[in-house]
């Protein structure tokens, strides 16, 4: 492992597979034990229909674009650009985008090898897909 490292995160491609969302990860990238970097870019009104948990890692994300709302466990919380939300590895979350769509960096900590997600369906119910 070198001493530093530099990726630009929309030089990664899109690792999310889903129509109104994209999701550009770069731990991998970094060569980091510690932190991963994401990019994640909602289309206009675009609900996350599952959220997700993790184990150990702690995350937190940074409003960079847009506006929108997070659901944290039952509570629903608006979000505006520069926002930063930490959220604890129980808490299950998930995003809705507002009319001019949201743009989030997530950062997150310490990880198993091989990651501790896990994903929890029907967040927004009345998602669209």
């Amino acid at each position: 492992m070198s001493d530093y490292a530099i990726k630009n995160l929309m030089e990664i491609e899109d690792g999310t597979g889903v129509e109104g969302i994209e999701g550009r990860f770069s731990r991998k990238f970094l060569d980091s034990e510690q932190l991963g970097i994401s990019h994640f870019r909602y289309a206009p009104g675009r609900k996350a229909t599952s959220g997700h948990r993790h184990q150990e890692q702690e995350e937190a994300y940074v409003v960079v674009g847009g506006s929108g709302r997070i659901k944290l466990d039952d509570d629903v919380v608006e979000l505006h650009r520069w926002d930063v939300v930490r959220v604890a590895p129980h808490v299950v979350r998930g995003f809705e985008a507002g009319d001019d769509g949201l743009e989030v960096i997530a950062i997150g900590g310490t990880r198993p090898d091989d990651g501790d997600g896990e994903l929890v369906a029907d967040r927004w119910p009345e998602a669209d897909g």
